[in-house]
């Protein structure tokens, strides 16, 4: 069961002036399952996106950036669950642009103006014939409310469907006679496993309506999955397939946000961003397996990226995350992974050690005043922050995760049957 991760509410989430989405059944990997997803896009939206860092990336992530690269509108996603379409060579590029351009001509427009995206198993052929198939009856279900229906089927080891929505007021600012306009962001993601995207997620898709200069949006693109996204892992594993979209339609009707520094620009990414860390959170607290869920701040760093670089030592850890799946305070496993995160200049007489508010390690050795018991109370709770001060600077930096179970194991030996 994911760690204290409300069930959704499709009645919280605000349907996006200019998106469309429609879903249907199409027989991707099993039978009886939503599995194929189609979002429409009025004429006018901008589309950005981030993409994995692994070289051995998928099909239709080698795909969406030749076409974003290209700069056409965009006018349509695609995105398949069950197969992942990597690690399937020249025939996985060829079923990919089949896919493309099977939807163009359906909508008429060109290949280049549709993005795909696929999850699910790799290393196995995409059953093309079975998506182009199903895409008459996706659209024919394309509703501007889907998103839940959306979020549920993009899923693959998910247990429950990952989305949120925030509104923000903007342009009101410009004076009380404008009184603003309500901007509206909502959001999915999927992902449970193989998480630790090293750019985005999984699988995620955030739309507006908000105007904001097309130019704009692959910094905040950006911006946003550093905020969220990159700060997230379950087992260290970046994924081939990892994907973040960010559509603005641009409906909302106020003055276009012309830089992201600007009032109005600051309100828009703050929203962004508590939808897309939203997200990602869901996604750690339905890691495979997961019973914990883990905050590891790093603080008295030089730089965020040393702060970021031990956060992520002790967070991918299994000897730290099994500990706390136990709730045993064998805490000298998170000291041991400070120490091997790569700071070579690390001064272990300068750190400092918190579960919660248990003070554990001071001065780089064990507080006379740490009791076990008070460690172990901490490790026993459903949600835990590790705070680490390195005392060496003033930065800071935060990581979320998962502990590691039995079930991490069972689910991912049984993932293919």
């Amino acid at each position: 069961m994911p760690v204290n991760l409300p069930a959704l509410d499709p009645a919280q989430l605000s349907p996006i002036p200019g998106v469309r989405i429609g879903i249907a059944e199409a027989g991707v990997r099993k039978a009886n399952r939503k599995d194929l997803t189609v979002f429409l896009l009025d004429p006018g939206a901008s589309v950005a996106g981030v993409f994995t860092s692994n070289r051995f990336c998928a099909a239709p992530v080698q795909v969406c950036r030749e076409h974003l690269a290209a700069g056409s509108a965009v006018r349509a996603l695609v995105i398949n669950t069950g197969n992942a379409n990597a690690g399937t060579g020249a025939p996985g590029l060829a079923h990919a642009h089949q896919t493309c351009d099977a939807l163009a001509a359906l909508l008429k427009c060109a290949p280049a103006q549709i993005l795909p995206f696929s999850t699910g198993v790799i290393m196995e052929p995409l059953p093309v014939d079975r998506i182009v198939a199903g895409l008459p009856a996706a659209l024919a279900d394309a509703q501007a409310v889907n998103w839940a229906k959306a979020a549920e089927g993009i899923m693959t080891t998910d247990t429950v469907p990952k989305a949120a929505s925030v509104q923000v007021q903007i342009g009101a600012s410009m004076g009380a006679s404008s009184g603003g306009k309500t901007v509206h962001i909502t959001g999915i993601s999927k992902g449970a496993g193989m998480i630790r995207p090293n750019m985005a997620t999984m699988l995620g898709f955030v739309a507006t309506d908000a105007c904001i200069d097309p130019a704009l949006l692959p910094r905040l693109a950006k911006l946003l999955a550093d905020g969220s996204f990159n700060r997230i892992t379950i087992d260290g594993d970046t994924s081939t397939n990892d994907s973040f979209i960010l559509i603005a339609t641009h409906q909302a009707g106020h003055a276009p946000i012309t830089s992201l520094d600007s009032a109005d620009g600051q309100i828009l990414v703050n929203g962004l961003l508590q939808v897309a860390r939203q997200l990602a959170h869901a996604i750690v607290r339905d890691g495979e397996g997961a019973t914990k869920f883990m905050t590891i701040q790093v603080e008295g760093g030089r730089n965020p990226e040393e702060c970021r670089q031990v956060a992520y030592a002790i967070a991918h850890s299994p000897l730290v995350k099994t500990a706390f799946f136990a709730s045993d305070p064998n805490l000298g496993r998170i000291l041991a992974a400070v120490g091997y995160a790569g700071i070579e200049d690390l001064d272990q007489a300068l750190i400092e050690l918190h579960l919660d508010d248990v003070h554990v390690v001071s001065k780089g050795g064990r507080r006379a005043e740490y009791r076990e018991e008070d460690g172990q109370r901490v490790m026993k709770g459903s949600e835990i922050t590790v705070r680490v001060g390195l005392g060496r600077g003033t930065a800071t930096d935060t990581v979320w995760t998962c502990d590691l179970s039995h079930d991490y194991v069972t689910i991912n030996a049984d993932y293919r049957s």
